[in-house]
């Protein structure tokens, strides 16, 4: 697979296509992609879901995609390091704002449709690309000021729309199991995050107690949550992806197929393979 190398922290630009000629790649940066017009198939992670005007998709790193085109379309593309996000949007951000930033730009999850559900939202965030595309050209006084500004609006529409309920309990102010909960559901997909002296380390608690408390509180061990987690990722995956049993086995990080297919018939009553076949029938 091939794998685009930016050496710029920051970088905006456009292009417009009839068809696409970039092959299936991933990046050493993270990349928001704003579509301006045109339809078409976006195929991410192995899973392929249209997009239309106003769609917004945030790439991390070790994502995978590519577009399929059907009307001719103009992408607004931001790119940036997460060096670029520490040094400019993080400084003078407010402590739920900045923790929300940082969980957007760490989540593991998979995120395959647009980032950008509400309508007006769409509007407001695209007027945005646009200017902040015009400001990052024109090379005007101040324009990486303005350019920081304008590109941490737009980060902040996402969060908004991307994990606004996660925003709206952290605001209000999360009880402990409920912050571990979040920060298990958001990074259930990272093996170095849910290693138990890790989850200590970031809640300052001892390894055992939280273990102990978590099954407490909630009557389910850390490893059941996180394999929860997994399982849900592997539904998603089953119905929309191409990918073969194997692979998402070693996408979730079992052992092998064997092992997948036992847990995931623990939980489901059925194998992968028949969950597939099911839903691709109904």
């Amino acid at each position: 697979m091939k794998r685009i190398v930016n050496f710029s922290s920051f970088n905006v630009f456009s292009i417009e296509k009839e068809i696409w000629d970039i092959e299936y790649h991933n990046h050493n940066f993270y990349e928001l992609i704003v579509i301006e017009s045109g339809r078409g198939m976006h195929h991410l992670n192995g899973v392929s879901f249209t997009y239309k005007k106003g769609d917004v998709f945030l790439l991390r790193p070790s994502d995978a995609h590519e577009f399929s085109i059907r009307n001719r379309t103009r992408f607004i593309y931001i790119k940036f390091t997460e060096q670029y996000v520490w040094s400019n949007l993080l400084a003078g951000k407010k402590d739920e704002v900045s923790k929300m930033i940082q969980l957007l730009i760490e989540d593991r999850s998979f995120v395959y449709e647009s980032a950008i559900r509400n309508k007006t939202d769409r509007e407001h965030l695209l007027l945005l690309a646009k200017i902040l595309l015009q400001e990052f050209d024109s090379k005007g006084l101040y324009n990486k000021e303005v350019s920081s500004d304008l590109f941490s609006a737009i980060m902040t529409i996402v969060i908004r729309n991307n994990i606004g309920k996660g925003k709206e309990q952290i605001s209000k102010g999360l009880n402990s199991t409920e912050k571990i909960l979040y920060y298990i559901n958001v990074n259930a997909m990272d093996p170095r995050k849910m290693r138990i002296s890790h989850l200590a380390k970031e809640f300052m608690l001892s390894p055992n107690y939280i273990s102990i408390y978590i099954k407490k509180q909630t009557g389910f061990s850390i490893q059941q949550h996180v394999m929860q987690q997994k399982i849900k990722t592997a539904e998603k995956l089953l119905q929309q992806s191409r990918y073969n049993i194997n692979e998402i086995a070693d996408q979730l990080g079992f052992s092998d197929a064997s092992h997948f297919n036992k847990i995931f018939k623990s939980y489901k009553n059925r194998s992968p393979s028949e969950f597939r076949k099911n839903e691709q029938t109904v």
